[in-house]
């Protein structure tokens, strides 16, 4: 029962907008907004109506979802090999952030679409371009997140690392990323959504597949309960990646008194 009140009481707001989604789409009766029933058959005939052999999976999935699922992966994690280097990098010198500060300002600025023309002269039509773009918009949180964590590291544990001569590379992985974590998923959560909206973004300008491709194919074509199905999707997707994430976090920082208690309870 406790489990039940606890689903209803996270999804009941959820449920209740949907019901009446589906109730004033009906009633309206516009092309434009079908109901939501509509929208799941039409996703289960495109993407679930497949060979047994594919695990019922339609060439819409392999040839769309799975690539916009491999570059928003690939850009995601190449901004987090980078933004937590270079971010350690420039928290712990006291000099070059004040050297660098001014040139990521300017970079920081600079929306990420607006480069898509660029990135498409650069690199041409393909994954390349498009985890390009991924990669310069989502860096920024991380770094920047980074960068502070690592220079938020309580003075005591530097004066301890430094008073037992701690060699440099355990006391980075051992003490500085530890401490600087919390912050680092921070910046984790914000790049992962803005990564979602870069695969979008890069596909629907330069792209013959993938998620983006596939909404303004759609568009173009006037089947609009698959480019809502679309839309759905990837409503779908942000939220699962953002609670795989959660879990991670929960479990990679479960040291910390405030997740133990939450763990606990």
């Amino acid at each position: 029962m406790h489990r039940v009140s606890g689903f209803l009481n996270r999804w009941l707001v959820f449920i209740g907008a949907v019901v009446v989604w589906e109730l004033v789409t009906r009633l309206a009766q516009s092309p434009f907004f079908p109901p939501p029933t509509v929208i799941v058959q039409t996703a289960a005939q495109r993407w679930f109506s497949g060979p047994a052999s594919s695990l019922f999976l339609t060439d819409i999935v392999f040839h769309d979802l799975l690539a916009s699922f491999g570059r928003i992966a690939a850009g995601w994690l190449i901004a987090v090999v980078l933004g937590v280097s270079l971010g350690t990098l420039l928290g712990r010198s006291r000099t070059a952030l004040d050297y660098v500060g001014p040139l990521m300002a300017f970079m920081r600025a600079i929306p990420p679409p607006v480069l898509v023309p660029v990135f498409l002269v650069l690199l041409g039509i393909g994954t390349q371009m498009q985890v390009s773009v991924i990669v310069f918009g989502v860096v920024w949180p991380i770094l920047l997140n980074t960068v502070d964590g690592v220079r938020a590291v309580d003075q005591v544990k530097v004066d301890t690392a430094r008073s037992f001569r701690i060699p440099r590379l355990h006391w980075v992985f051992g003490v500085v990323l530890p401490a600087a974590t919390p912050k680092i998923f921070a910046g984790l959560r914000v790049s992962l959504s803005l990564a979602l909206v870069l695969m979008v973004v890069s596909e629907l300008v330069g792209s013959t597949n993938g998620i983006g491709y596939r909404l303004m194919f759609d568009q173009r074509a006037y089947d609009l309960p698959a480019m809502w199905a679309g839309i759905v999707l990837l409503g779908v997707l942000g939220y699962v990646l953002n609670t795989l994430l959660l879990v991670v976090e929960r479990r990679v920082l479960s040291w910390q008194p405030s997740q133990a208690a939450a763990v606990g309870g």
